[in-house]
């Protein structure tokens, strides 16, 4: 397995923990819902990353098939998956500006904001590789890719 597959379950289970341990559990404000369901779409995605990488590292050829015929099958959901977490992120923000107002001050609101606009990076390089792909696109697809990763990290610590 990849340590990307790990670094995401870390991720996962620190998001499930926030969402836990929110002062509305379990009747989940609409900030905090919107916000989980935009990450899981875009841990679904970032999981192809994983999936990529457990490819270029195994040894064992079945495995590498069965991992590139998974792959293969989400493929076309990959853009609108990554589209529709931007619409739930948004609508996270949305939420989050009416209820709280905006600070930069408040580290999660500046973490969120960063993130907000490397999602919509990510996207709109994702949508740019289906008309004219490049490899220079794709580095730059993978490169916000994890830096959104990490950007999702530090939001979630705050």
């Amino acid at each position: 397995m990849s340590r990307w597959f790990y670094l995401n379950m870390a991720l996962l289970c620190l998001a499930v923990w926030n969402v836990a341990a929110s002062s509305s559990f379990p009747a989940l404000r609409l900030t905090v819902l919107f916000g989980f369901l935009g990450l899981l779409f875009v841990l679904f995605n970032w999981t192809r990353h994983a999936v990529f990488s457990t490819i270029r590292n195994s040894r064992e050829r079945r495995r590498k098939i069965r991992f590139a015929n998974l792959s293969k099958r989400v493929l076309p959901y990959h853009r609108w998956t990554g589209t529709m977490a931007l619409l739930l992120i948004l609508t996270h923000a949305g939420f989050v500006l009416v209820r709280y107002g905006f600070y930069w001050q408040n580290g999660k609101m500046a973490t969120g904001v960063l993130a907000a606009i490397v999602l919509a990076a990510v996207v709109v390089t994702g949508w740019m590789r289906l008309y004219r792909p490049s490899g220079r696109k794709r580095k730059i697809h993978l490169f916000l890719g994890m830096s959104l990763f990490f950007l999702i990290a530090a939001h979630l610590l705050f």
